[in-house]
C-alpha cells in the first residue's frame, strides 16, 4: 500500500535498482540518484526494469544525476543509503541537506556493519538500519536483477532495539519490495549477515566464482566456513546475540569449522546454492569483475580489527583481506589465488 512519503535512493545499484524500482512499481514516491550517467539517463527515458526469478517489473521512478539533486527544493522523509561501504560517509553528507531536518529518517541498505558511521553524521535518533536477504545486481543500464529466491527480502530495526512507529511504518513500506519483518537486534542481525557475507563475498571475488559455485565447490566452500566461524566468534567476544541466516545458524557454523556435524553445514550450503540460482554473484564479485575497488575492508578486514580488539584470532579472515590486498584493484577472478587458503585448512 503506497503512502505519502518522498523516499530517496542514493546509490542505483542491484539493491538500489531492485527495491528503488519495485517501491516504485507500489505506487511510493521514489527518486534514486546516482553517478552512473548512463544508468540514469535510461531510467528517465525508458524506465527501470527490475527482472526478478518470478517476474519482470517495468517502473518508473524518478532518476537523478547526482548534480541534480541541488535542484530539489521539497524536503525528503526517507533516504536510503545504498552505496558501496567506503562511500558511507561522503554519501550520507552529501544527501543529508535535502531530508527533513525534524522528522526525516536515514536508513542504511548496505552489506557491513555502517550505521554508526550513518548515525555520526545524520543522528542517532534519526538513523535506523536494514538487514538485507536478497542477491541484486546491474549489468547493464537501466536493468536492475533479483537472482535469490530467498523468502525474506528485508529486516527493519531502530539502533537502540525499540519497537517504534517509523520502523513499523518502514516495513509495510518495503513490503513493496519483498517480504519484511520488524526486529529488535540490529546488531546481532547486522553481525549475523556479516558471517553470510564473509563466507562468501570476497571469496566468490578471488575465484571468479558465483554465489552457487562458491558454496558447491568442495574448497570454498570449506574456506567459507572457516570465515563464519572466525565471524560468529568474534561477534559472541563483543557480546552480539547472533541469528540464523538463510537456514544457517551460526552456532553449527562454528561447530563445523571445529570438526563437529560439518555434513549438516554443508548441506545447508548446497540448499542455498540452489535458492541462489546459477546467475547470481555476490556484489564484491560484481566489483571484482568490473575492475572496481572491493569492500574487502568493510566485510572480513571489520571482522580482523574487531578480533583484534577483543584478542579472538581470525587468521582466515586476515589472510583473504591480503590477498585482496596483494591483488590489488583490476585484477580477475582465478582458482589459483585460493592456494594460500586451502593450504590452511585443518
Amino acid at each position: 500500500m503506497a503512502n505519502d512519503k518522498r523516499i530517496l535512493i542514493m546509490g542505483a545499484g542491484g539493491i538500489g535498482s531492485v527495491v528503488g524500482g519495485l517501491l516504485a512499481e507500489g505506487g511510493h514516491d521514489v527518486t534514486i540518484v546516482d553517478q552512473w550517467v548512463e544508468h540514469v539517463e535510461a531510467i528517465k527515458k525508458k524506465g527501470l526494469i527490475v527482472e526478478t526469478r518470478w517476474k519482470k517489473h517495468h517502473a518508473k521512478p524518478r532518476a537523478l544525476h547526482i548534480y541534480e539533486l541541488a535542484q530539489e527544493d521539497e524536503p525528503f522523509d526517507m533516504a536510503f543509503i545504498a552505496v558501496k561501504s567506503y562511500d558511507t560517509d561522503w554519501a550520507t553528507m552529501f544527501v543529508k541537506p535535502y531530508v527533513d531536518p525534524v522528522n526525516g529518517i536515514f536508513v542504511d541498505f548496505q552489506n557491513g556493519i555502517n550505521d554508526d558511521r550513518v548515525a555520526a553524521i545524520a543522528g542517532k535518533e534519526r538513523t535506523l538500519g536494514c538487514i538485507i536477504t536478497i542477491s541484486a545486481a546491474v549489468y547493464e543500464p537501466g536493468i536492475g536483477l533479483r537472482t535469490d529466491t530467498n523468502e525474506l527480502g528485508y529486516k527493519i530495526a531502530e539502533q537502540d532495539g525499540s519497537d517504534t512507529p517509523r520502523a513499523r511504518e518502514l516495513v509495510e513500506i518495503m513490503q513493496a519490495a519483498g517480504d519484511t519483518e520488524f526486529t529488535d537486534d540490529l546488531w546481532g542481525e547486522r553481525w549475523s549477515k556479516l558471517m553470510i557475507n564473509c563466507m562468501n563475498n570476497a571469496l566468490a571475488g578471488i575465484s571468479g566464482y558465483g554465489t552457487a559455485e562458491t558454496r558447491t565447490n568442495t574448497d570454498t566452500r570449506r574456506i567459507g566456513i572457516q570465515l563464519g566461524a572466525e565471524v560468529a566468534r568474534v561477534a559472541k567476544a563483543h557480546g552480539h546475540k547472533l541469528h540464523a541466516v538463510l537456514g544457517l545458524s551460526p552456532e553449527a557454523v562454528i561447530d563445523a569449522a571445529e570438526g563437529r556435524n560439518i555434513e549438516e553445514v554443508e548441506s545447508l550450503l548446497l540448499e542455498t546454492a540452489r535458492k541462489a540460482g546459477s546467475g547470481g554473484v555476490p556484489s564484491f564479485g560484481q566489483d571484482v569483475r568490473k575492475g572496481r575497488r572491493t569492500e574487502i575492508d568493510f566485510l572480513n578486514g571489520y571482522v580482523s580489527d574487531k578480533g583484534r580488539e577483543v584478542g579472538v584470532r581470525t587468521p582466515f579472515n586476515d589472510r583473504i583481506v591480503q590477498l585482496v590486498h596483494d591483488l590489488g584493484i583490476g585484477f580477475e577472478g582465478n582458482p589459483q589465488h585460493l592456494k594460500p587458503l586451502v593450504d590452511m585448512l585443518p
